[in-house]
C-alpha cells in the first residue's frame, strides 16, 4: 500500500496535490476506524502518514524547481 517515491515524482504538482488529499482521507479513515476500535493494524496509520509527508515533500521539492526555472 505504501507509495513509492519514484512513482511521485513521475507526477506534475496537480496529481501529486490530488495524491496528497486521497492518502490525507485515507489516513482519516483509519484514524476514525481506530477511535471505533474497528482496526486491527494500527501500522497502517504509520505507513499512510509518512506516505502523506513523501508525497508532500516531493510536492515542495517540484514548486522550488520551477520556481527556480522562472527566475
Amino acid at each position: 500500500m505504501t507509495v513509492k517515491a519514484k512513482d511521485l515524482r513521475t507526477k506534475d504538482a496537480a496529481g501529486l496535490e490530488a495524491e496528497v488529499k486521497s492518502l490525507q482521507k485515507a489516513h482519516f479513515g483509519l484514524r476514525m476506524q481506530k477511535a471505533t476500535q474497528q482496526l486491527n493494524n494500527t501500522a497502517t496509520l504509520r505507513s499512510t502518514r509518512r506516505d502523506i509527508a513523501r508525497a508532500k515533500t516531493i510536492l515542495a521539492q517540484k514548486r522550488a524547481e520551477s520556481a527556480k526555472s522562472k527566475e
